[in-house]
C-alpha cells in the first residue's frame, strides 16, 4: 500500500513537471524532465535498494512496510532534497500580498 502510494507520488509530479515545463518552455523540454524523472526513480530505487538489502530483512517493519517501501521512503528524501534544487522555483513559499492596510 505504502509503495503503490510513493508510485502514485511520483506520477503525479511528473505530470505537474511536464504540465508546468510544457507551458512555460516547450514540449521535448517537458519530455526530457519526464525522462530524467524517470531515469532518477529507477536508478535511484536500485541504489537505494544495496544498503537496505544488507541492513533489513525482507519482511521489514510490518506488513505494509517492507523492505521495498522502506527503499522508496529513503528514494523519496534523497529525490526530496535533490528536487529542491534542480527546480527551486516550483518550491518557493507562497507570499500573500501587501493589501496596504
Amino acid at each position: 500500500m505504502i509503495t503503490a502510494f510513493i508510485f502514485f507520488l511520483h506520477l503525479l509530479f511528473i505530470l505537474i513537471i511536464f504540465t508546468k515545463k510544457w507551458q512555460e518552455e516547450n514540449l521535448a523540454t517537458a519530455f526530457l524532465n519526464a525522462g530524467l524523472i524517470a531515469i532518477l526513480f529507477t536508478v535511484g530505487w536500485s541504489i537505494a535498494g544495496i544498503p537496505t538489502k544488507y541492513l533489513i530483512n525482507p519482511e521489514g517493519f510490518g506488513l505494509y512496510y517492507d523492505r521495498d517501501a522502506i527503499t522508496l521512503t529513503l528514494l523519496c528524501i534523497a529525490e526530496y532534497f535533490f528536487y529542491r534544487m534542480y527546480y527551486p522555483e516550483y518550491f518557493k513559499k507562497a507570499t500573500v500580498p501587501d493589501t496596504g492596510k
